[in-house]
């Protein structure tokens, strides 16, 4: 199974499973998304709870973060291009995103 994962992926494949986990974006070898926050803290926690899903993961994205901003890039290194490790740390990155983002609109209210 362990090969199937990390198999590089074809452009045609990759294009399609990008399509489903969107607002990720196709660029080359890599996918990648970007997210808004308040400030630079906030960019800081939410790169933490992400983190952890990481490590779980042993996969590692690319970050950039700064204020109001954090940016994701996903790619696996060792296949020289995209493989579906890529495809499901983003889907589970979407998933702390979301989470995240329904806990600033609860607190927003009060």
């Amino acid at each position: 199974m362990e090969g199937a994962l990390t198999r590089r992926l074809k452009v045609e494949e990759a294009k399609r499973m990008v399509a489903r986990i969107r607002p990720w974006r196709l660029a080359g070898r890599y996918i990648y998304r970007s997210v808004k926050t308040r400030d630079f803290a906030e960019a800081l926690k939410l790169l933490n709870r992400i983190a952890r899903v990481a490590e779980e993961a042993n996969h590692h994205p690319d970050v950039e973060l700064g204020y109001g901003y954090l940016r994701l890039r996903l790619t696996t290194h060792d296949a020289g291009g995209l493989t579906v490790r890529d495809f499901s740390l983003a889907e589970r990155v979407e998933r702390v995103i979301s989470l995240w983002s329904r806990g600033l609109r609860g607190r927003r209210r009060v």
